[in-house]
């Protein structure tokens, strides 16, 4: 086992160096993760693509059916669109939720490789991410075929998700990296951010437009990470709107600092896995 007490290379640059030296191991690691997810079952990998597609027949019948709901006044809106527009904020949702619930378990569930092997720790927050960023890339697939039969065409502005998306996978990198430290010391730390993943969802406008809170309170909502990212991904998806460069830049540069910020708290506490665990 290599010594823990041994100093990292903690710059940014150190963390970029770190990610992409390990390139090949993360994603054999993601994939490995994402197979065994649903290994034994008989469907296997296809419950990737069924279960958000079950989710989006479901989200269809009850708010275009049931409820009737539309997302805006307008008279030209489909009785689907209200479905396809919650489906993208549940999309963004579930991915945060996804690398948030799951980052303080994941040196507690592979304590093999902190005590056994010489392994590198800071990549397994990198790989849960990645494993949740493959069923989100399912999800928004099933998304897409939805909005082409409901409607019958694709924006050209979806090229621009990627981008869009990019700010928050940096963001919730830099939250899986403390939130994974965290795990280890504190292991409540697990039931809280079922909560609090749970309470943002709702605090988000994934049920509801912006537009519909009175002024006084949208200000709340928009300290939301999670709202701008939403927003950004409705435009590009929904309405074809090109995205807010300016937003996305400074929330780009936030998200970085998050990420780096992350990846130094998870440096200077590794030291202690093994003592605890």
């Amino acid at each position: 086992m290599s010594n823990p007490h041994k100093s990292l290379p903690l710059s940014p640059l150190a963390l970029v160096r770190n990610i992409w030296g390990h390139k090949s191991l993360i994603l054999q690691m993601a994939k490995r993760e994402v197979v065994g997810r649903y290994k034994g079952s008989t469907m296997g990998l296809a419950w990737s693509f069924l279960n958000p597609l079950f989710m989006l027949i479901v989200y269809t019948f009850v708010f275009s059916v049931v409820f009737k709901a539309r997302w805006s006044v307008g008279g030209d809106e489909s009785r689907t669109q209200f479905a396809v527009i919650l489906f993208v904020g549940m999309i963004v949702h579930g991915f945060f939720a996804e690398v948030v619930n799951r980052a303080p378990q994941i040196i507690l569930g592979n304590t093999n490789y902190v005590k056994k092997v010489v392994f590198p720790l800071e990549t397994l927050p990198v790989i849960s991410l990645c494993a949740a960023l493959f069923h989100t890339s399912i999800s928004v697939m099933v998304l897409l075929c939805a909005f082409f039969l409901f409607n019958g065409f694709l924006h050209w502005t979806i090229v621009f998700l990627p981008l869009v998306l990019l700010p928050l996978v940096i963001f919730c990198l830099g939250l899986g990296w403390i939130l994974a430290s965290l795990g280890v010391y504190i292991r409540d730390v697990g039931q809280t951010t079922a909560i609090i993943t749970t309470v943002m969802m709702f605090l988000s406008p994934v049920f509801f437009p912006i537009t519909a809170l009175p002024e006084k309170y949208r200000i709340w909502i928009m300290l939301n990470p999670l709202t701008f990212i939403i927003e950004q991904s409705r435009n590009v998806l929904i309405w074809g709107r090109i995205p807010d460069w300016l937003g996305l830049g400074i929330y780009t540069l936030a998200a970085a600092v998050v990420a780096w910020l992350g990846f130094v708290f998870f440096q200077k506490t590794r030291k202690g896995f093994a003592d605890v665990l």
